[in-house]
């Protein structure tokens, strides 16, 4: 029976925030199976961003919320990739947790596999990238539209966790050593959330609030590693690739 072998954090780069001046994490993540299924969840910043971040971010509004400071051609899916042996061309199937700009950024790169969405995230015209800024068309592809919580392969379970945005997906893996891990996403992006009951830039307040809780429930339940969306301070003590979780 197939299952998750290994998990593994890739940094997309990083991002400043205006408000409060933190820098957080651009996380994505890849999941290997025992029968070799590369299961990649999100993409990162668009190509664009690379030649030119701070052109980007003013084309597309991105400068009046924040600003890249970190992001090169080893933050993007082909140099995370790298780092494990793998190209883009070896990602067998893709999860997206939902459309924002630094989730769907390098999307048009990923058509020929099945790609795992939110029914409501998919149902948008375009995706939402960032504010009232829509340049991006949803490709031609394989969707796998989900509905409340979907099973991608034994172990890997797709959440519905919508608030943040329309459709948003976290992620459960179960993995032989290290137990369980969720993936909140941007479901929670970091503990201060919790505390202020707050999702930033949330579609829908209230439905954030339950989908939160609903994660922080299930992590009680099962003593699972829960992984936050844009934590910085967590995300200094976790593995990222090459390194994995087992």
């Amino acid at each position: 029976m197939d299952a998750p072998e290994t998990l593994t954090l890739l940094d997309f780069g990083s991002f400043r925030v205006h408000e409060d001046g933190r820098v957080i994490p651009i996380p994505g993540y890849l999941v290997r199976t025992r029968q070799g299924r590369i299961v990649l969840v999100d993409t990162g910043f668009p190509p664009s961003y690379l030649s030119d971040a701070r052109a980007a971010a003013a084309a597309d509004g991105l400068d009046a919320f924040g600003s890249l400071v970190r992001i090169g051609p080893e933050n993007t899916p082909r140099g995370q990739l790298g780092l494990v042996g793998l190209t883009p061309a070896d990602v067998t199937d893709l999860v997206l947790t939902h459309s924002d700009i630094d989730h769907v950024g390098a999307l048009a790169g990923f058509t020929g596999m099945p790609i795992y969405v939110g029914r409501a995230e998919r149902a948008l015209e375009r995706p939402r990238y960032f504010g009232d800024v829509r340049p991006l068309t949803w490709p031609q592809a394989e969707y796998v539209l989900v509905d409340g919580d979907e099973k991608i392969l034994p172990g890997l379970v797709a959440l519905s966790t919508p608030g943040h945005s329309p459709g948003h997906l976290s992620l459960l893996v179960r993995l032989a050593e290290t137990g369980s891990v969720l993936l909140a996403g941007d479901a929670v992006s970091r503990p201060a959330e919790l505390e202020s009951g707050r999702n930033g830039g949330a579609w829908d307040d209230e439905l954030a609030r339950r989908s939160a809780e609903r994660l922080i429930s299930l992590a009680a339940r099962e003593s699972v590693l829960l992984v936050y969306g844009h934590d910085p301070v967590q995300w200094r003590t976790l593995r990222r690739a090459p390194d994995a979780y087992a």
